[in-house]
């Protein structure tokens, strides 16, 4: 029969690759799944939460950024590993001043439900680029660790004006062209006021990181590729991580009516990205995305140096 041939995430038997008291039979992995959800509904006795040893806890990994650069694919895509447990929504703890002020009780209240030893990861893009944000987590934890998934920066500039755009349209009002935007019609430079063209600066924004953390609590997650061969990706991730090996090729399948890899938790529960992932972008006149290439070359030059990652952008 062919579904005999669908493995599940890990093999019946298998446990983490942890020993002694960390390990967790897989069918419990399992059946909290199910049980995370009654949680997150609010319909769970403190009674049930304290029989299954469940906890919140803060995130021992941040995806910081960066915006339209994939974060929601990773944070999703990382969520089909047993010992990973995801924030849905995006937390805006350190980025935003009346959410820090509220303190740390509240951003770990905020968290999802766990084990003790799952790893709580959330993702707020807006982390990357905010100033006072690197001293605020390395304050919570000096050693955690940090994942900025990017793009190629005229394409992620480009992403990041369309979602304004279909914001704008949405409530019937007009737009600039990206061109003005993007151009300082005076100089005819690229205009760097322009939030959708400094968040695609990475090493500025590292560099102001880099004077808190060391460069091996970072890794960089390629963007592009996670689309179109995210396996490896993750698997890297995995390995950053510390986590033993568990998404294999059987957690991936490709949406061809969708143009993306859609998400197989097991053999019942499937999950593609929300349908506003992906969108179309408006076509940009060559000559400026030229320019902006060439304006980010020398940047991405030295983010390749920094990180030890080589990208093959333009």
């Amino acid at each position: 029969m062919q579904h005999s041939r669908l493995q599940p995430i890990c093999p019946i038997d298998g446990r983490f690759g942890l020993r002694g008291q960390d390990e967790i039979p897989l069918r419990a992995l399992q059946y909290k799944r199910g049980l995370l959800h009654e949680f997150r509904k609010g319909n769970a006795s403190k009674e049930q939460i304290r029989l299954h040893s469940l906890v919140q806890q803060i995130p021992k990994a941040i995806i910081i950024g960066v915006r339209k650069g994939g974060t929601r694919a990773l944070l999703e895509m990382l969520n089909l590993h047993p010992a990973v447990v995801k924030a849905s929504q995006e937390i805006h703890f350190f980025d935003n001043d009346e959410n820090y002020a509220k303190g740390i009780e509240w951003y770990r209240k905020k968290m999802p439900f766990s084990y003790p030893h799952q790893i709580t990861i959330e993702k707020s893009p807006a982390y990357f680029i905010t100033e006072e944000v690197p001293e605020r987590i390395y304050k919570m934890n000096s050693s955690i660790k940090l994942l900025i998934i990017v793009r190629e920066p005229t394409t992620r500039a480009i992403s990041d004006y369309t979602q304004v755009l279909e914001g704008k349209e949405r409530k019937n009002k007009t737009y600039y062209k990206f061109e003005k935007l993007s151009i300082d019609p005076n100089t005819c430079e690229v205009n760097t006021k322009y939030k959708a063209v400094r968040t695609s600066i990475y090493t500025k924004h590292l560099e102001r990181w880099l004077k808190y953390f060391p460069i091996e609590q970072f890794h960089i997650v390629d963007g592009d590729r996670l689309i179109t061969e995210p396996l490896p990706e993750l698997q890297l991730v995995e390995k950053f991580l510390n986590l033993p090996p568990r998404i294999s090729q059987y957690n991936l399948y490709f949406n061809a009516t969708r143009g993306f890899y859609c998400l197989r938790f097991n053999i019942v529960f499937n999950k593609c990205l929300a349908g506003s992932k992906g969108r179309i972008h408006p076509e940009v006149d060559s000559s400026v995305i030229t320019k902006l290439r060439k304006f980010f070359h020398p940047f991405n030059q030295k983010f390749y140096q920094i990180t030890g990652r080589t990208f093959n952008w333009p």
